[in-house]
């Protein structure tokens, strides 16, 4: 691995984080769109609302994320993918925009009328950007974004089979990943019967997503044969397998209502389909643009490594505070909460008790060999080190401060977490 590849790596754990985390969000859409009309129907609809307001906003940051890295380590590549793709990416952005605005709209309506309207426009929305962005993601995996100011058909270039299949692959695992998180998030709240619902769909839109999934391979067999034989033959090959055994791990687990398990096995089949693209794609960017002609000049891409790094440490934590809080019900109104501390929040209290500071000069030593590595060294093992040592500094240095954080809750203290 070398340093121009570091950046594109962290656009694609952005990309993964996005799509696990903000598809999910986006996949409620379909169950309020299809969720009918009566009780059950209204049941289901604030259930996707109430789950999915917390965590909605925060999980765009990820988008966010990777626009910048890719525009800023790899600029060539981005104003050819952002000219040539103009149109799906602003029919994807507009419905981004008028999903975020029926929420605000949401808390305004009066009737149940209102709130149908608004649910079918959220509903809509959050369908049309997943597939959008999908078609996107399509024309870069099947060449057709030539390197140049808009040097592609605007059109042909993401309304193609290949492209459209892989619109519809996302809408899919959306669907997927939301039912699978939905039916968790009843179960956590004790509501059997939206468990029951949701669990049907999550089994349903499963079955829906690889079938899809294996005629898009069809399609790309016949439309895209380098990237269909870098999936089947070459890098690309142990991602998918990791993603069709965990898709099938995640279906038995829905099947047997463990649904906290089924959570994470979905995202992570979900995760290695992104894998394997990057994968059987590489080196190549753009038709004859590899990575490293892609890439930014050295000191450029030197500050990119470190901005990121170091913004991660504000926001990993942040946003690991956020979700412990939706999971485990500090923003469900009906959901008594235990006053004893978790088992993990245990066992990090009797590590730090047992080895005072180890945590705290561990993270300092892994701060000290990551920019050492990142800025004295050349070689691309270096550099491999470097950001590995810099990944730990953010996870030590978290555990580290965050035995102090809990005590300081438990104690009361002010600006201590609630």
């Amino acid at each position: 691995m070398h340093l121009y590849d570091v950046p594109l790596i962290f656009a694609l754990l952005g990309l993964v984080l996005y799509t696990v985390l903000a598809g999910a969000d986006f996949g409620s859409g379909v169950w309020q769109l299809t969720a009918g009309s009566g009780p059950d129907a209204d049941r289901i609809r604030n259930h996707a609302h109430e789950s999915v307001a917390p965590v909605w906003e925060a999980n765009h940051v990820w988008l966010i994320f990777v626009l910048v890295v890719v525009w800023t380590s790899y600029p060539v590549a981005f104003a050819s993918i952002a000219s040539t793709l103009c149109v799906p990416l602003l029919l994807a952005g507009i419905g981004i925009i008028f999903r975020g605005a029926t929420y605000a709209l949401r808390s305004g309506t009066r009737t149940d009328r209102e709130v149908r309207t608004i649910d079918t426009a959220f509903a809509i929305s959050s369908i049309l950007a997943p597939f959008f962005l999908g078609t996107a993601v399509g024309a870069i995996a099947t060449g057709r974004v030539p390197v140049g100011n808009a040097a592609g058909n605007l059109l042909t270039s993401w309304f193609n089979a290949p492209s459209i299949f892989i619109g519809l692959v996302a809408v899919g695992n959306c669907a997927y990943l939301a039912a699978v998180y939905l039916a968790a998030d009843a179960a956590r709240r004790n509501d059997a019967d939206l468990e029951r619902q949701f669990r049907l769909r999550a089994l349903i839109a499963g079955g829906f997503a690889g079938a899809l999934a294996i005629v898009g391979l069809v399609v790309l067999h016949s439309d895209a044969h380098r990237l269909y034989h870098g999936l089947l033959e070459g890098d690309g090959l142990p991602a998918l397998i990791v993603s069709i055994l965990a898709g099938i791990g995640a279906l038995v687990l829905v099947w047997r209502s463990r649904f906290e398990p089924a959570r994470y096995t979905a995202a992570v089949a979900v995760a290695a389909i992104i894998a394997g693209w990057a994968l059987a794609q590489k080196p190549i960017l753009l038709p004859g643009l590899t990575i490293r002609q892609a890439a930014a000049p050295h000191d450029t891409l030197v500050l990119v490594v470190v901005a990121v790094l170091a913004g991660a440490l504000i926001l990993f934590p942040s946003l690991a505070f956020l979700f412990r809080l939706v999971l485990r019900g500090s923003f469900d109104p009906d959901v008594e909460l235990s006053t004893s501390p978790a088992p993990p929040a245990r066992a990090r209290a009797v590590v730090a008790a047992s080895a005072p500071g180890l945590a705290a000069r561990s993270a300092g030593g892994c701060l000290i060999a990551g920019f050492g590595f990142l800025t004295i060294a050349s070689a691309g093992w270096a550099h491999a080190i470097g950001v590995v040592c810099l990944l730990a500094f953010i996870v030590i240095g978290f555990l580290a401060v965050e035995p102090a954080r809990l005590a300081a809750a438990a104690d009361g203290e002010p600006g201590a977490p609630d």
